[in-house]
């Protein structure tokens, strides 16, 4: 595997039988349980839309690492949070609300073993489940149309040892210079961009590289998710 490489990457469909849509995404050693729940009904700040609402919910299992972590028992902790508002930003993204209708579906993300970007596979993954969800709309006739208009993926890409790097595990993660997280649509249209520096700033033209390297990326995990809802 190149530093320019994705992880190995597999999704499991229908792996939470009883929802809507379903999905368990492996990139590596991270593995994350996506589900998406169908419910005839809208948050109360928004009853009476003719529109439809797309929500996310984000959690990590205690032995997702290697020690445990206490469950968030008194309600989601600020990194879930931020977590929960970019996985649903980014399936609104792609989602046409009015084709919806007045329902909710909510995404779940449960990370059942975390080695590095568990957000970015959350989206991945959690994109693949409301696409089978819109599928089940459809063959229902609850919708005329998809409401999914296109997919969204996202990937970390970083700088490690003065080197790109695509997809960083933990390890690479914990080391890296530059840490960035890029979320695009089928069309390559950003959808987000999140980019720190450890240490050293970080160049424009590094910048421009990152991007490059993560849109390559994108690309692939796409083509992966098509593949995954043709085959099942």
């Amino acid at each position: 595997m190149t530093p320019s490489e994705l992880r190995s990457l597999a999704f499991e469909l229908g792996a939470a039988p009883y929802a809507e849509g379903s999905c368990l995404i492996a990139m590596g050693h991270t593995r994350v349980l996506c589900t998406a729940s169908v419910e005839e009904s809208l948050p109360p700040w928004r009853t009476g839309s003719e529109s439809g609402w797309v929500t996310a919910e984000y959690g990590m299992l205690p032995r997702a690492t290697h020690t445990r972590s206490r469950r968030e028992r008194t309600g989601a902790k600020g990194r879930t949070q931020e977590i929960q508002r970019l996985i649903g930003r980014s399936l609104r993204a792609v989602t046409d609300l009015r084709a919806l209708g007045p329902r909710t579906v909510t995404v779940d993300c449960d990370v059942l073993q975390a080695d590095g970007g568990t957000r970015t596979a959350s989206i991945t993954g959690g994109a693949v489940a409301l696409a089978l969800a819109s599928q089940w709309l459809l063959t229902e006739g609850l919708v005329v149309r998809s409401p999914v208009r296109e997919m969204v993926a996202a990937v970390s890409v970083g700088i490690v040892d003065d080197e790109i790097v695509l997809d960083l595990d933990y390890a690479a993660d914990s080391r890296a210079q530059v840490d960035m997280n890029v979320v695009a649509t089928e069309s390559n249209g950003l959808v987000e961009v999140q980019g720190t520096a450890e240490g050293d700033p970080f160049r424009r033209d590094q910048l421009d590289e990152l991007l490059t390297s993560a849109l390559g990326g994108i690309e692939h995990l796409v083509r992966a998710q098509r593949r995954a809802l043709e085959s099942g």
